[in-house]
């Protein structure tokens, strides 16, 4: 702290004396005249000066150390001054308190913002619902959080916030092009079309609305944020259900890293299984220290985080877009990967997931293992079925049935991987030799002495594998693999669709995991690709969904994805227990139903199917569920009418 040499230390610093006599503006300014910008802050705070309260906060960031800026922000949260509080936590790198603060201040969109930078967006969502539940007039907070939404691959929940936005605001309008992007990467061309032309008339350029999808369309709003206290992020370079992966560089030594981040807003289930299986991959990661690993450089509970080294060579999957592999180079990164895999099964870590997108490549093109994810520790016999864990074109078939995973199917893994890079093909698991064509076939310098070593490490029976990855490298070094290319075709795992018909839907879609009531399980199909439980209605309906899909109210059931190739129309399952299983309306949820059917009616559509079993109740909002019943002659008129019966209820 620097003092004014002309405060008398006899008679006490001037200011002092004004906040004994409540002057609190005059002794702020004072404390900030005699050097002590500490308490300039508390009675600039208390005098709800913000003029000398951004001012005194400046020159207390400037001379105060880490400590002393946290023990400030601790004195004014307890005063009851979140605002400030949350600006002197963020001067402290302490973004996870400074959200806390600044929520409790009221300012959730910087709260949100704040969470944000410590790697934990969905409590910046939530931060902001909760403001929205406060004040529903919010558009500015709803705004923000279809933005955050739209960054982090919710495209359909950013869609509902945008269109549940009063018409004529200025939000909305700023929101229309991101509505216009979250619309198409749905697959709901008509839809962006519409808000397209909305733009038209307003005057603002489509150009906005188109050429980037929905979860990169702010992304240059998190460019620059500081991650950690530590990391500046330059871009996000990868998402899935459960992690986001950003490219940042340490502030400290000014190097490149990865920041893995968990990142879930599944069920309480599936929200445990992944943080699990992030801390699986973390404690494995902690424990390798291998050249064909990529390492971890650090770990951040709080995120929970991981920080990697960054690989400049990007990945085997997308290596094998661009190229075709000489088999000595093939034959390179297989052994590569098993020097990895044999230091990890020493340790007693299964991978379990070896693929072509889990090898990346440094900056000098050596090849790296990533994702230890699905890694099991300490148990070599753990069971993992194929719908749990791994993917099954690499899986090995003891795995696809449910048995126990050993070192043997990380062996047939990498086995696998070796027979695409030269073959370009996927491999089958061998019981009696190549049932269609050999890798010899697909290489003139590739003989019989080849095709016996990778038939090897393709055995159906675990037993006829290699004992382990050390002898599975020896042998593939036991051969001459020829350096020379010959071009074909792009691997099967990664052809475009100029290179071969699309993949069916049905290869999407699968079984369904959570039954849920019931009701919809006919009808629910599992979605891969974003992993959750969808309805599946034909196209025939398409007219119906339409309705809901213009109404966009965020009671009414989403639409999340129109195919007319696979004459499908996927919806959102409703969320939540139904009133006919107990769950309570209130007069103020039947009149948020009102609402969404009033909505739904502007638009030209009808529920038709209104009742106890198709109200749904969570986290204080109510949902309807998508019809299971034709539609009524009667249309808006029987809405109404259940409506009212339902609103006697409540």
């Amino acid at each position: 702290m620097v003092v004014d040499p002309k405060v008398d230390s006899k008679v006490g610093p001037s200011w002092r004396a004004l906040e004994e006599a409540c002057d609190f503006r005059g002794a702020a300014k004072a404390a900030l005249r005699e050097g002590d910008a500490r308490n300039a802050v508390r009675l600039s705070a208390l005098a709800d000066d913000r003029g000398t309260l951004t001012e005194a906060i400046d020159e207390l960031c400037e001379a105060a150390s880490n400590d002393e800026l946290v023990n400030a922000a601790e004195d004014l949260l307890q005063r009851g001054f979140g605002l400030p509080a949350g600006e002197l936590f963020e001067a402290a790198k302490l973004s996870e308190r400074a959200a806390l603060a600044f929520e409790s201040g009221g300012d959730a969109e910087r709260a949100a913002a704040a969470y944000e930078r410590a790697g934990k967006p969905a409590d910046g969502a939530k931060a902001l619902e909760r403001k929205l539940r406060e004040d529903p007039g919010n558009e500015s907070a709803r705004l923000t959080l279809a933005r955050l939404l739209a960054r982090h691959g919710r495209s359909e929940a950013a869609v509902k916030i945008i269109q549940a936005m009063r018409v004529g605001t200025k939000e909305r309008r700023l929101a229309l092009p991101l509505l216009a992007r979250s619309l198409r990467s749905l697959g709901l061309a008509e839809a962006a079309l519409e808000v397209e032309r909305e733009m038209e008339a307003l005057g603002i350029p489509v150009g906005d609305a188109v050429g980037t999808d929905a979860s990169a369309a702010h992304g240059d709003e998190a460019k620059g944020a500081i991650l950690f206290g530590r990391y500046e992020m330059v871009r996000e370079v990868a998402k899935t259900p459960n992690a986001r992966v950003v490219e940042a560089t340490d502030r400290v030594d000014g190097r490149h890293v990865a920041i893995k981040m968990l990142e879930t807003t599944s069920s309480e289930g599936a929200g445990r299984d992944a943080f699990l299986r992030f801390e699986r991959e973390a404690r494995a990661l902690s424990q390798l220290r291998h050249p064909s690993v990529v390492p971890l450089l650090g770990y951040f509970e709080e995120g929970p985080a991981m920080v990697l080294e960054w690989m400049t060579g990007g990945s085997l999957a997308d290596l094998l877009k661009r190229e075709t592999l000489a088999p000595a180079r093939a034959a390179e990164v297989a052994t590569a990967v098993l020097g990895a895999l044999g230091e990890a099964h020493r340790l007693g870590i299964l991978h379990r997931d070896v693929k072509p997108a889990n090898v990346l490549f440094d900056g000098i093109g050596a090849p790296r293992l990533s994702d230890f994810g699905a890694a099991h520790l300490g148990d070599l016999s753990a069971t993992a079925t194929a719908a749990a864990i791994g993917t099954l074109v690499y899986m090995s078939p003891e795995q696809r049935v449910g048995r126990p995973a050993t070192v043997a199917s990380d062996i047939y893994a990498v086995g696998a991987i070796l027979f695409e890079m030269i073959t370009g093909d996927i491999a089958k698991p061998l019981a009696h030799g190549f049932e269609g064509d050999a890798p010899s076939h697909y290489h003139i310098d590739l003989g019989p002495e080849h095709d016996r070593v990778i038939a090897k490490l393709l055995a159906e029976d675990p037993a006829g594998r290699p004992h382990d990855a050390f002898e599975a490298r020896k042998l593939i070094e036991g051969v001459k693999w020829s350096a020379r290319v010959i071009e074909h075709d792009a691997p099967a795992s990664v052809r475009t669709r100029s290179s071969r018909p699309a993949a069916p839907d049905d290869a999407r879609v699968g079984p369904m995991r959570d039954v849920g009531d019931g009701r919809d399980a006919v009808r629910t199909r599992f979605d891969r690709w974003f992993e959750r439980d969808v309805i599946v209605v034909p196209i025939e309906e398409l007219e119906r969904a339409r309705g809901f899909a213009r109404a966009g109210h965020p009671s009414l059931p989403t639409i999340l994805r129109v195919s007319q190739e696979a004459g499908e129309i996927w919806i959102a399952r409703p969320l939540g227990r139904s009133l006919a299983d107990g769950a309570t309306l209130t007069a103020a949820l039947a009149k948020r139903l009102e609402e969404a059917v009033a909505s739904l009616r502007e638009k030209g559509g009808a529920h038709g199917a209104i009742d106890r079993e198709h109200a749904y109740v969570h986290d204080g909002e109510v949902y309807l569920a998508y019809p299971r019943h034709p539609p009524t002659p009667e249309g808006a008129e029987a809405d109404r009418r259940a409506l009212a019966e339902l609103g006697t209820n409540a």
